[in-house]
């Protein structure tokens, strides 16, 4: 068997040597040396503070660009639909939440009652426009009668002064027929007297005194026959100025043609105004039958509260329509905010519901603050006065084709961001 070199047997006595407790102690390594403490170059401490100062800035001026609030909601219309007219509901044609075009039938009332009243103004009107007809008829015809009774009445007083005038001369000429009849009287008479003293004395025939007494007696009944007639002339007269008074009366009376041609020409307008106003009954009573169809002003989304079966009363609220394309964006900004804050200025919209933005601008301001708009507005004309910061309504509205798909409803919570700067 070979012998071990002494190479080989020497590392073995060391391990031996070296495996004892003692020789560990002995064997470990001394500490080493404190380290010396690191300094930083000044160069970086100055590179640190430039940049934390830079990025102050411009996060100072990022955010003094910008104003924001959280009290902010989207604001839109909501359009009431009353009823016009009272009624029994027939139909509901929409549901709850249900969107709708302008033009939509929403609801019926019951028409029948409107359309008895149709009928009825109907009637009415007709029978005014009949009456109307005839008065309108009645005018021309009232004119023309008026003017021929003043011509007749006018020709009858030029008759009756003709007729007057040749009644007294008649009269005249009765009596002085029996002026003359008289005065032939007398002399006959007379004759008569002296025939009647002859013939006693015999110096006139009895013939002579007979043709006396008859001439006489004739001259007597010629002064009889000539006074009635001078009475018939005086009659005649007074006859003729009766005729007279009468046609005067007449004439009077067709002078009050123009008087009766107004009151023709009043007849007609009144029986016109009245065609006017069965018209307009008409016409209120076709608007009433129209109204028993209640249609949306706008589109939009309903919110309905009105069912099948009901009476309404006009004035009562039966719908609500909120109009989705016309939406905007009411925000409670802080009055130390509105400093550099104007209309027409951008603004940054962030949706709470749905985790997006959309654009927008600034379109007014308020004329006050909140709580100038509220119930009981703060009274600070006292002595405990605090004072708080107030906060006014800003309108922002969005850019167009912004809320094209409808997701923005009232009430909403936003968070807009201005850029003032």
């Amino acid at each position: 068997m070979p012998q071990k070199t002494e190479t080989e047997s020497a590392p073995s006595i060391r391990d031996e040597v070296a495996s004892s407790p003692a020789a560990i102690h002995s064997a470990s390594p001394p500490p080493p040396p404190a380290r010396s403490r690191r300094v930083i170059p000044i160069w970086l401490i100055i590179a640190i503070v430039i940049v934390l100062a830079g990025a102050g800035i411009w996060l100072f001026h990022y955010y003094s660009t910008f104003e924001t609030t959280d009290d902010a909601q989207v604001d839109g219309h909501i359009n009431p639909i009353s009823a016009r007219v009272g009624g029994y509901i027939l139909t509901v044609n929409v549901t709850d939440n249900q969107y709708v075009g302008a033009g939509t039938v929403l609801a019926q009332i019951d028409p029948k009652d409107y359309q008895v009243a149709v009928d009825k103004a109907k009637a009415d009107l007709a029978s005014a426009e009949a009456t109307a007809l005839a008065a309108s008829r009645n005018v021309p015809i009232t004119t023309v009668n008026s003017a021929s009774q003043l011509a007749s009445a006018n020709a009858d007083v030029t008759d009756m002064q003709a007729g007057i005038l040749a009644a007294q001369g008649q009269a005249d000429a009765a009596k002085a027929a029996l002026a003359e009849a008289q005065a032939n009287d007398v002399k006959a008479q007379s004759d008569l007297a002296r025939y009647k003293q002859l013939v006693a004395k015999q110096e006139v025939s009895q013939q002579q005194f007979d043709q006396a007494v008859a001439a006489a007696a004739a001259s007597a009944a010629s002064v009889t026959a000539a006074r009635a007639s001078a009475t018939a002339a005086g009659e005649m007269v007074h006859e003729a100025q009766g005729k007279l008074l009468q046609a005067g009366a007449s004439v009077r009376s067709a002078q009050l043609a123009p008087q009766q041609v107004d009151v023709s020409k009043a007849q007609f307008s009144s029986a016109d105004a009245l065609v006017a106003q069965k018209k307009s009954q008409l016409e209120q009573a076709l608007l009433n039958l129209q109204y028993c169809t209640i249609v949306a002003p706008v589109a939009g989304v309903v919110n309905k509260n009105v069912e099948i079966g009901m009476n309404v009363q006009p004035g009562q609220q039966l719908l609500s329509i909120v109009p989705l394309e016309d939406v905007w964006v009411t925000a409670n900004f802080k009055e130390t905010q509105l400093r550099h804050m104007r209309p027409g200025q951008p603004v940054e919209i962030s949706v709470d519901a749905y985790g997006r933005k959309y654009q927008g601008k600034v379109d007014s301001i308020a004329g006050a603050s909140g709580s100038r708009f509220s119930l009981l507005p703060p009274e600070n004309a006292t002595g405990n006065y605090v004072k708080v910061v107030q906060r006014l309504p800003v309108k922002i509205v969005l850019d167009p084709g912004s809320n094209k798909d409808h997701l923005l409803r009232p009430g909403m919570s936003v968070t807009p961001k201005v850029e003032v700067k």
